[in-house]
């Protein structure tokens, strides 16, 4: 059983949401508005968050920028639901730090697929917490402690960041595609319901928090991390 935030302001879309994720064992909260999301997520931190854009007071996108900047609930998996369809709108939901995007109108069975794949990634890294830390040249990234240091300093990285990160720089000079990436980023095999563009986000977002020639683009494959002796 997870503990499930769910905040929109469509008393509809709330009880909908709040009906099927009891069906499957969750305990649920669910607040109207932007403010009452953030001070909801920082008294009690959710096992994962279901998080409507369009809200009164304040909208989803700065409630996502506020608890991604907040210690306590950077590590929180964030799934936006929307009615903004462009890929522009996605893809600044994802630069935000969400994890996942789904479009109104959706599938209940859809949001709860999603649902499910976010708290399986959630649960591997919990028991994958002993995991020692990727070093790369300047580059550590420590799974246990969330943690990603560019030469010694500390750099804020949404989760799903961190995972692509470990992954690339746990196998210099290997290109991986998308698609294992997606899988990387949200469970055992269930990632086909997300976009490839995620991955292009989270790298374009680690290349200007780290360095542009961190990671190299192997166009028509995927990405690969640039080990320091062929930087």
């Amino acid at each position: 059983m997870a503990r499930i935030l769910v905040a929109e302001d469509d008393p509809k879309q709330a009880e909908l949401v709040r009906r099927y994720a009891v069906a499957e064992g969750h305990h649920v909260t669910v607040v109207g508005d932007g403010r009452e999301a953030v001070d909801a997520a920082r008294r009690s931190t959710p096992d994962l968050m279901v998080l409507d854009v369009m809200m009164p007071g304040m909208d989803g996108l700065d409630v996502c920028r506020i608890l991604r900047a907040d210690e306590a609930t950077e590590a929180v998996p964030i799934l936006m639901l929307t009615a903004r369809a462009t890929e522009d709108d996605l893809l600044h939901g994802l630069d935000l730090g969400a994890d996942d995007y789904l479009t109104k109108p959706y599938s209940p069975r859809e949001l709860m697929a999603r649902v499910r794949s976010l708290l399986r990634r959630r649960r591997i890294d919990a028991a994958e917490a002993g995991r020692s830390a990727v070093t790369l040249g300047p580059l550590t990234v420590a799974p246990t402690t969330h943690e990603v240091r560019w030469h010694g300093a500390v750099v804020t990285c949404t989760p799903g960041e961190l995972l692509l990160l470990e992954a690339l720089a746990a196998e210099p000079g290997r290109v991986f595609s998308r698609a294992q990436l997606l899988t990387r980023l949200h469970g055992r095999g269930d990632a086909a319901h997300v976009t490839p563009r995620t991955v292009d986000v989270h790298v374009a977002n680690l290349r200007k928090k780290l360095d542009p020639a961190l990671i190299r683009t192997v166009h028509g494959v995927g990405y690969a991390a640039v080990a320091p002796a062929d930087a």
